[in-house]
């Protein structure tokens, strides 16, 4: 992974013309098509003032899990703790939302808008053990450049 040249490829794509829907829905493709251990990408917002998550983009399997109640699952605990999440085997969590069959690990991290966690971005993977400090740092880059995107609209009532 050169997180070098993702960053710049990131900020590319933030960087064109088209709306916000576009751009994150670029981003969550070319995630899953650059790095081979993405299995699913995505955006949760905030539902409004309801205490959930709505899926916004993503790449990957669809799912089912387009509302999270926060704490239930992996997303939604981190919409309660505000923190990073990675889980390298979700076979030991015992509060976990299967999406599907083959995910074998997961990391979600917080997108937060003038200091409120509006949001998330949710890797899957189908590979046990696969995140590193290389993906974290990534992700929370992506988080940062996201957030300063007009997201308004995505998770307000």
């Amino acid at each position: 992974m050169h997180l070098s040249i993702l960053k710049q490829e990131i900020i590319n794509i933030l960087d064109n013309n088209t709306t916000v829907e576009i751009k994150l829905q670029a981003i969550c493709n070319h995630l899953q098509n650059e790095i081979d251990h993405y299995d699913w990408v995505g955006f949760y917002f905030r539902n409004g003032d309801k205490e959930e998550l709505k899926l916004a983009q993503f790449s990957g399997e669809p799912t089912e899990h387009t509302i999270i109640p926060f704490g239930k699952g992996i997303c939604g605990q981190v919409a309660v703790s505000n923190q990073n999440f990675i889980v390298q085997d979700v076979s030991e969590q015992d509060n976990y939302i299967s999406c599907g069959w083959e995910v074998k690990s997961e990391i979600v991290i917080p997108i937060f808008v003038n200091g409120e966690n509006i949001g998330q971005i949710d890797i899957d993977s189908h590979t046990i053990n696969p995140f590193t400090e290389k993906d974290t740092e990534l992700l929370e880059f992506i988080g940062e450049k996201v957030a300063e995107l007009d997201l308004m609209f995505l998770y307000s009532a």
